[in-house]
């Protein structure tokens, strides 16, 4: 737990700071006093420690702590190749809305600008990764639209998963080692 509240102090840079106290396998509490704090703490996402994924999820006192799930990470998306006449911040969000919730409040200086769009979206962590979509335009059109995650921490490169390795994935397994890295 020092490790981990060494690692977090200067990240989160909390006006009052916090404590963080172990609460079972794999689970800590973060207690702050400041709820501004807590706030852009979780507005910040994706977070990591030693490379993997921390999931975040505000507890209220009166909730039981086996009842929060821990299932749920927001990401930056780029959106490629959307057409230019489509390449706007309302388009990406409704492509988006595939692979998880969108967050609508960010500003459009934060998405728009360049080849692609950004897009912050809440993920299901228990869900592979989508690369991509296959989007039927005004028409008839159709187009691939890849999906590029900022900020991923590590994640199974054979299906795509964040709660394993790719030494501890059931395809790689499964697979008795046969499987190529090109396949991944």
């Amino acid at each position: 737990m020092d490790a981990v509240a060494k690692t977090f102090k200067p990240l989160w840079r909390a006006d009052n700071g916090f404590t963080v106290s172990k609460e079972g396998s794999h689970t800590a509490l973060f207690i702050f006093d400041n709820k501004d704090d807590v706030d852009r703490i979780l507005s910040s996402e994706p977070w990591s420690f030693d490379k993997y994924l921390v999931v975040l999820e505000r507890y209220e006192r009166q909730t039981p702590l086996e009842d929060l799930k821990f299932d749920k990470a927001s990401f930056w998306v780029q959106v490629h190749n959307i057409p230019i006449s489509y390449r706007n911040k309302s388009v990406s969000e409704d492509i988006c809305e595939a692979i998880g919730r969108v967050d609508r409040s960010t500003k459009v200086s934060d998405s728009e600008g360049g080849s692609y769009v950004r897009v912050k979206v809440t993920l299901d962590v228990y869900q592979p990764l989508c690369r991509g979509r296959v989007v039927t335009f005004e028409g008839g059109g159709k187009i691939w639209v890849s999906f590029r995650y900022e900020r991923l921490p590590n994640i199974c490169y054979w299906c795509g998963c964040f709660d394993h390795s790719d030494k501890d994935c059931d395809t790689w397994i499964q697979s008795k080692g046969t499987l190529k890295v090109e396949e991944q």
